[in-house]
């Protein structure tokens, strides 16, 4: 089958086309940038145009198209996929719909929830495989364990997807078990507020096969909240009160209590399967991290080496939990905490909440230098008028340390250098570029 794919360098796309080239379809693309995972689909033989998309990037004997939910309506390739379908018929769907439908054909494990999803994905990945389950997985992320892909092939029944709540995709899926991880308000362009999203979670649920299981937070309140509107026979509840979070505490090598959390939520999922405890500690004990998720490195800068850690906190919950875990895995050290704010809209509805996350951040053993940059300006989903209203200065400003300070974006790597010292340990935080320039850092 030849499918196009626009947007196919999206962490979700792109691990949707490496589904298709795994069964042996014919690939096309098209994507802003020649990043790494465009890279990575090249040399397993999907074919992409990068820069500016165009209407001629569509194949005329295309028989399916896919696209990213961040493609704009107006898009030139997504305009002519429909003038293709006045034609003849032609599939065209919303990655969320593509990936609905082969949850239809499967055992599915949707991990969902605000915060935790692709670490718990590749947890409870890895415990499948230790237990030769051989799941799918589709992850929100890269795994190591998976040749630093965001997708394995498996042979088995069991697809295990990162089932993601922005513009309700989730409510595309089939799953046989549910994972709730925890609810909280984000992604306030598409939601109105918190009891929307609570809704849309409830209809969520709705999606459940009947004989399926709900695997879910205990701790959370919004999630217990929930679960007193809708009746699901099937629970399995986990908890950092239960005796098991002392056990994985022993076991796991990522730091942090959300972790902790994470890898509960995996375990319980586990037993659910039938998967004995030992191999699942084992598994879970074999966990270092994924890509972008407290993931540790080399780094090196005019000569001067250090400890990098990239990590996609993008959200005040987020941070506070990176803090937390700096704590946990450091002592005495000077960390820098770089941090490109996501979103302008993000930033607008969280601003006392992010500023109160870097105020709380020094109860600890750690000396910190906070340094907040630009705000990424995400193409098609900002509100003009924010823009105005917010900035990464306003934000400093608020939290009001001689410890916190402002560089632009283009000036990082200048800034940083006049101040790194040896042994010194960066954090380069946030959903954005920031990635990209983070990278340069590692030699």
């Amino acid at each position: 089958m030849k499918i196009h794919c626009i947007g196919i360098g999206g962490i979700g796309v792109s691990a949707l086309a490496r589904y298709y080239l795994s069964r042996g379809d014919q690939i096309t693309g098209s994507d802003l940038g020649q990043t790494e995972i465009v890279n990575d689909l090249e040399k397993v033989g999907a074919q992409i145009k990068t820069g500016r998309h165009q209407a001629s990037h569509v194949p005329d004997d295309v028989e399916m198209v896919v696209y990213s939910a961040a493609v704009q309506e107006s898009n030139p390739e997504l305009e002519r996929a429909r003038s293709l379908a006045t034609e003849r018929p032609l599939p065209i769907l919303t990655y969320a719909q593509a990936l609905g439908q082969i949850t239809r054909n499967h055992c599915t494990v949707a991990i969902s929830g605000t915060h935790g999803k692709s670490t718990v994905v590749s947890m409870l990945s890895l415990i499948l495989v230790e237990a030769g389950l051989d799941p799918t997985v589709i992850i929100g992320t890269k795994l190591k364990a998976f040749g630093n892909s965001n997708f394995r092939l498996g042979q088995s029944r069991y697809f295990i997807i990162e089932a993601d709540e922005w513009h309700g995709s989730f409510l595309n899926y089939h799953p046989e078990i549910i994972i709730l991880t925890n609810i909280e308000e984000d992604h306030l362009d598409y939601y109105r507020d918190l009891n929307h999203i609570l809704d849309t979670y409830q209809e969520y649920l709705g999606l459940l096969s009947p004989e399926g299981t709900l695997v879910f937070n205990q701790d959370d309140h919004n999630i217990m909240g929930l679960l007193e509107r809708v009746k699901i026979k099937n629970q399995a509840p986990f908890s950092l009160n239960q005796t098991e979070a002392d056990k994985i505490a022993q076991v796991i090598k990522v730091p942090g209590r959300h972790n902790i959390s994470n890898a509960l939520a995996a375990l319980a999922a586990a037993r659910t399967l039938g998967v004995d405890d030992d191999t699942a500690y084992r598994a879970i004990g074999q966990y270092y991290c994924c890509w972008r998720r407290f993931d540790q490195r080399a780094g090196e800068l005019e000569g001067t080496k250090f400890d990098l850690i990239h990590d996609y906190a993008h959200h005040p919950t987020e941070v506070r939990a990176v803090f937390q875990a700096l704590e946990e895995r450091f002592k005495n050290r000077r960390i820098w905490f770089i941090f490109q704010p996501h979103q302008y809209q993000r930033v607008f509805y969280f601003f006392d909440r992010f500023v109160e996350a870097f105020q709380n951040s020094r109860e600890g053993n750690n000396q910190y230098r906070i340094v907040i940059t630009d705000i990424y300006d995400v193409p098609g989903r900002e509100r003009a008028s924010l823009k105005r209203r917010v900035s990464a200065q306003k934000i400093v400003e608020a939290v009001d340390r001689d410890d916190t300070a402002y560089w632009s974006f283009n000036q990082l790597s200048e800034r940083l250098s006049q101040e790194i010292k040896t042994g010194d340990i960066v954090v380069a935080a946030g959903a954005g570029d920031i990635y990209q320039w983070a990278v340069k850092l590692s030699p």
